[in-house]
């Protein structure tokens, strides 16, 4: 593969630090190295990001991970392990963070769903606002909750995709969901997406969840 262009746009090393060791935890720790070999990374291999919160991670490091996933395990391989690390990502960096911290309060416990998700799904898009150069916005509608993300770290200079790719987003989402509900699952469908040729990444998030 390519190297992708640095974009100067830059996640928090905390996130990427966790998102490589979900990746070390699921294909081992050679495997690993072998990924960041073929994006271009071998800087991080045994020099993971420092456990801080400084904005130093860059988007195109992130996406060429994931586009070295794929050539590695194959499209379907490689969205598999793409959503288990958004999801580890979820679990062990955000459930605990600034605006979700009261989630896990009884008083948000016992609202209804529909209040759940309304508070919930925006507090996680003000997250990444705040920690990283990722705007997201969140917009709802009937039966549905539209998650767009306009500065994407999963699919930074990518191009020429016949479909979306952004799984990592779609784990992390998913894992949020089932955290913010309380341990339901909801179906996550990436609409649009960057590296198709579209403006922004757009995740469908069905309010009804699926079990």
């Amino acid at each position: 593969m390519e190297p992708i262009p640095p974009s100067g746009l830059y996640y928090p090393n905390k996130f990427a630090l966790i998102t490589l060791d979900a990746f070390e935890q699921v294909m081992g720790k050679n495997g690993l190295n072998a990924i960041l070999n073929l994006a271009h990374l071998t800087h991080l291999i045994d020099n993971y990001p420092p456990d801080n919160l400084n904005k130093e991670f860059d988007f195109a490091y992130y996406t060429a991970v994931n586009v070295a996933l794929e050539e590695m395990y194959g499209p379907r391989g490689g969205r598999g392990l793409a959503l288990r690390a958004g999801r580890a990502l979820f679990a062990d960096a955000l459930r605990n963070f600034g605006a979700l911290a009261g989630v896990g309060d009884l008083a948000f416990k016992v609202l209804p769903l529909p209040a759940k998700l309304r508070i919930g799904i925006p507090a996680m898009a003000r997250i990444f606002s705040q920690v990283s150069d990722q705007r997201t916005t969140v917009q709802e509608l009937d039966n549905e909750i539209l998650y767009t993300i306009h500065k994407c770290p999963v699919c930074w200079g990518r191009a020429g995709s016949d479909k979306p790719v952004c799984f990592i987003a779609t784990g992390l989402l998913q894992e949020g969901l089932k955290w913010v509900s309380g341990g339901s699952e909801f179906r996550v469908n990436e609409s649009r997406c960057i590296a198709m040729g579209d403006e922004v990444c757009e995740f469908v998030i069905q309010k009804t969840p699926i079990r």
